[in-house]
Formats: C-alpha cells, sequence, structure tokens
C-alpha cells in the first residue's frame, strides 16, 4: 500500500513539472516583442571585424545575411552548464554556484540513467548490473553521475547557503524564499546523500524504485521502502521540490533560451513591409494601462506619441 501511494505520488510530481513548466515556456513564447538589447558582437553571426554588426555593412540590406546557430548553442551551452558569465565577472561566487548547477545537471542525467535502466531491466530482461556490456556501460555512468551529483550539489547548496548567510551584500539583497529554497534543495540532497553512503552505495535500491515506476508494478522493494524512513522521506521531498520549481524563480531555466536567443541576441533588421514592421505596429495599438504625466492612461502608443508631440511641437522647433 506504501509502495503504490509512493509510486502515484511519483506519477503526479513529475506530470505537474512537466505541464507546469511547458505553460511557462509557451507563456514565454508568446510574450510581445521585446525591446531589443542591440548588444554586440552576437554568436550567430559570423565574426566581424572589430566585433561590430552585419547591419554596420555598407549597403547590408543587399547583402544575404549569414547566421550560425552553431554559435549560439555553444554559447548558450557554455553559460548553462559552466555559468560562463559568473566565472567572468563573480569569480569568488563561481566557485559555489558551479558545483551546485553542475551537481544539479548530474543528477538530472542520473535520473536519466535510473530511467535507462528501469527500462532495461523490466522489458529485456538484463539484469543490472551484469556482464552484459549494455548493463556495465549503464551502471558505471549510474554510479559516476550519481556520486558526483550528490557530492558536488551538497556542497554546492551548502556553500551557497553560508554564503549568503555571511556575505553581506547577498544578505542585503536576498529574500527570505531564497534561503527557504536553498534550505529544501539541501535537505533534499543531504537525505540523498545519507541514503546513499548507509545502505544504497551502489544506486541498487534507487534503480528498483524507477524500474517500478516504468513497469507499473512493485518489484519486490514494497518491504524496502515501508522499512526505510529515510529514503521514504527522500522521495516524499523530492517529490514535492519537482512540484515547487516550477512555480518559483527556480523555473528560471525555462527562461533562458529566450532571454539569449529572442533579446539578447536578436538582432533581425526592421525591413518596410517586413514581418517585423508589422509585429511593432500591432504593439504600438496596445493600450496603457497607467499613467504619467507624459503618458495618458487608456490611449494607445501611438496616441500618447501623438499628444506628446502637438503638446511639444512650438518648444521642440524653437
Amino acid at each position: 500500500m506504501v509502495l503504490s501511494l509512493l509510486q502515484l505520488s511519483s506519477y503526479v510530481a513529475f506530470a505537474i513539472f512537466i505541464v507546469v513548466t511547458l505553460r511557462t515556456a509557451r507563456k514565454w513564447a508568446s510574450m510581445p516583442m521585446h525591446l531589443r538589447w542591440e548588444l554586440y558582437p552576437v554568436p550567430h553571426e559570423p565574426e566581424h571585424e572589430h566585433g561590430s554588426s552585419y547591419l554596420e555593412k555598407v549597403d547590408w540590406q543587399t547583402k544575404p545575411r549569414e547566421t550560425t546557430l552553431a554559435g549560439e548553442l555553444k554559447e548558450l551551452l557554455m553559460e548553462m552548464l559552466f555559468i560562463k558569465r559568473v566565472f567572468d565577472h563573480k569569480r569568488d561566487l563561481w566557485w559555489l554556484t558551479f558545483p551546485f548547477h553542475f551537481g544539479v545537471y548530474l543528477i538530472l542525467g542520473w535520473f536519466a540513467l535510473l530511467f535507462v535502466g528501469g527500462l532495461t531491466q523490466a522489458y529485456t530482461g538484463i539484469a543490472i548490473p551484469s556482464a552484459h556490456p549494455w548493463a556495465q556501460l549503464i551502471h558505471g555512468l549510474t554510479l559516476l553521475t550519481g556520486s558526483l551529483g550528490i557530492i558536488l550539489g551538497t556542497l554546492g547548496t551548502l556553500g551557497l547557503l553560508v554564503k549568503r548567510l555571511f556575505t553581506r551584500e547577498l544578505r542585503e539583497y536576498s529574500a527570505g524564499v531564497e534561503f527557504l529554497n536553498l534550505i529544501f534543495i539541501l535537505v533534499v540532497f543531504g537525505l540523498g546523500a545519507v541514503a546513499w553512503l548507509t545502505f544504497d552505495t551502489d544506486f541498487s535500491t534507487a534503480r528498483a524504485y524507477m524500474t517500478s515506476l516504468v513497469s507499473f508494478s512493485s518489484t519486490g522493494i514494497e518491504n524496502t521502502v515501508q522499512s526505510n524512513s529515510i529514503l521514504l522521506a527522500h522521495v516524499i521531498l523530492l517529490e514535492l521540490l519537482f512540484i515547487y520549481i516550477p512555480f518559483t524563480k527556480m523555473s528560471h531555466f525555462v527562461g533562458k533560451y529566450f532571454t539569449y536567443h529572442t533579446v539578447l541576441w536578436e538582432d533581425e533588421p526592421n525591413i518596410r513591409g517586413g514581418p517585423l514592421e508589422k509585429k511593432i505596429k500591432d504593439l504600438l495599438t496596445y493600450k496603457v494601462s497607467w499613467g504619467a504625466p507624459h503618458i495618458k492612461k487608456g490611449k494607445n502608443w501611438v496616441e500618447n506619441a501623438t499628444a506628446e508631440v502637438e503638446e511639444n511641437w512650438g518648444e521642440w522647433k524653437i
């Protein structure tokens, strides 16, 4: 009974995480056109002299536009995997935030490997670990990602929590929820570390539970789940964390693509009659929901701009 309820809660937690994350991505994708940053160079352009833009070339509008997806992917992966900007501009923080983020990535890889291992055991009959080459590969990678992920994630989370507490400039700009998030993650990592070091050193219990999820059966681990309070608490808190993340700022990973690809690096030319011009014209018809001395609430942007010109034309003309 306990295992069945735990399995059901795992399915629900994962479903909520996926649905809310996709909803957030859809929200980002459907937002109005951003205000362009106009910062050069951008990674999707071939290298230009002095790091400039293709827009600075003579008669650029008559020439084909050259872009490279590889450049964007390289820059994006460097930022996501290795936290490149923090390394460049805040090195003392990087030594803590990098192991935290990389530890999370390793744990996600560990989940994927447990999933593959569970499918392998449930539907091919190949035991993990065993002498089979595929089983050896999955088992070895699971040990590597799981152990390194737990170590780096736990140390990184603890380090970030301590740094926020004892570094004045970070503490003053940290809301209470920032500490709550780190403590929540640290408890989950901590319980996982205790389970790994005390009774699941080869992650066989974790794999057995994943196998039970993908095969919709108990696979003989019900007694293990019921008798081990650490394992039970770890799984429940991990499920709650999966539900919690997409509703908080920790879901910023969803916005990485949009922030970089469609804000920081977006440099599509605004050509008369082109798709960008139509988007801008549509945006100018939006009514303003706030007011100020120079902005009239309830009017759209064109009406506000026209009123501003008419009101100040005499002064500007002089």
